[in-house]
Parts: structure tokens; C-alpha cells; sequence
């Protein structure tokens, strides 16, 4: 657990379900073993989230990803209180399908497009924020690829509101290191307060050495809930 004056235990975490999400499960766990947080599970047909300090939109296949991935989970009842929650200052953490999701409902700037070669990609990347190390976490999507104009992307440019990127295992951001044609290597991006996170990349599939891999989504997950927990 993260050690300090920060009390996680206490934060209240709701994990929203959607038919054909299947990452909620991996993110109550991480939460819990890691951090002494024990969330509660929101059904999408809830028009109300309760009492929380954070929601966590999990990954994978929301309603199949048929027509777009995240556009039908848009729509679901829930988000209405999601963006109402997000708008008002609190926080969410969206983790790839939960990405495209908080895209779709316009939480979080730009959009997720086809990968650049129309390929689903299933493997562990590196990726790096202005002040990390390259971090190596596994992807696991079809439509990952960030766009956005280009007076958005210079917004998020100019505001350090570029949460990650993709790099190589030296920390280097080039084009070889960009799994999927993303705009300037973008793998997530935060928004206006910095409470909202989205990302493509899955920190809770890599908290735990035992499973293979790393452990540096935990240092993901350390970061985004101290500043929350502020």
C-alpha cells in the first residue's frame, strides 16, 4: 500500500458493469489487495452512483463494441450521473473500453479510432508520463488509436494534459514505439482538474509479479490516487 498520511481504505470506489465488460472484476481486485479499498459494482441501467470519490469505467468489450466501442455504453443510464459526477470535479478513471467510453460521452477530448493497421493488438508496451520511467503495460484493444484536431491537441500540449505515451524500453517516443497510429504517441490524457483519467493501456493486469510481466501499473494506479485522494 502506499505509505504516508494518505487514508486510501476510506475512498469510496464505485466499478461501473456494462454487458460485455469483463476488466471490472481485475480492477476491484487490484484495488482492494493493493490498497485496502473495497468498491462496489454499479450496473449501467442505475441511474444514480451514490455516494462515492471515485468511478471506474473497466475495460473490454461493452455491448461487443457492436457499432462503435464505447457509443452504446454512452448512452447507458449511468453515464448521465457519471458526467454529471465528472463535471462537477470528480473523479473517474477510465481504462481502455472505459477510455472510449468517457471519449464517446465527451468527458475526455479527441477519439479512438481503428488501429492503423485494422488489427486487434493483445501485448505489453511501454509507456512514460513527463516525470516516470517507461513503464511496460499490457494493451488489449481494436480501437486504440487517439485522434483529435489539432487545436485540441495543442491544448492538451500546452496544458501537460497528456497523461502517458507510448515509448520504447529507453523512455524514447518515436514512431516505432507507437503501437497503433495514435497522434503524437498519445496513450492517455487527462482532463481540465487532472481527476479524470483515460488510457488505453490496463494498469490492473500489471500490479502483480506473480502473473508475469511487471508490476508498474501500480505506479500508475499510486499516482492517479494520491492526486485524487488529495
Amino acid at each position: 500500500m502506499i505509505q504516508g498520511s494518505l487514508n486510501l481504505e476510506s475512498l469510496r470506489v464505485g466499478v461501473v458493469q456494462f454487458p460485455g465488460s469483463n476488466c471490472d472484476v481485475d480492477c476491484v481486485d487490484s484495488l482492494n489487495r493493493h490498497y485496502g479499498i473495497k468498491s462496489k459494482y454499479i450496473w449501467h441501467t442505475s441511474s444514480t452512483i451514490g455516494d462515492v470519490d471515485l468511478i471506474v469505467l473497466p475495460g473490454r468489450f461493452s455491448f461487443g463494441d457492436y457499432f462503435r466501442s464505447g457509443a452504446l455504453a454512452s448512452h447507458s443510464p449511468v453515464m448521465q450521473s457519471v458526467k454529471k459526477f465528472a463535471d462537477a470535479g470528480g473523479a473517474v478513471l477510465g481504462i481502455c473500453n472505459g477510455f472510449q467510453i468517457l471519449v464517446e460521452t465527451k468527458i475526455l477530448p479527441g477519439m479512438l479510432l481503428h488501429n492503423e493497421k485494422l488489427q486487434f493488438i493483445c501485448k505489453p508496451v511501454f509507456i512514460k508520463s513527463q516525470s516516470s520511467r517507461p513503464l511496460k503495460i499490457p494493451i488489449a484493444h481494436g480501437e486504440g488509436r487517439y485522434f483529435a484536431d489539432q487545436n485540441v491537441l495543442n491544448h492538451l500540449e500546452k496544458n501537460n494534459l497528456v497523461a502517458y505515451r507510448y515509448c520504447d524500453e529507453n523512455g524514447e517516443v518515436s514512431r516505432e514505439s507507437n503501437p497503433n497510429g495514435s497522434l503524437q504517441n498519445i496513450a492517455g490524457v487527462y482532463s481540465e482538474n487532472r481527476k479524470v483519467l483515460g488510457m488505453m493501456p490496463h494498469p490492473e493486469r500489471a500490479c502483480d509479479l506473480l502473473l508475469g510481466g511487471s508490476a508498474d501499473g501500480k505506479e500508475i494506479l499510486d499516482d492517479f490516487l494520491k492526486r485524487i485522494a488529495l
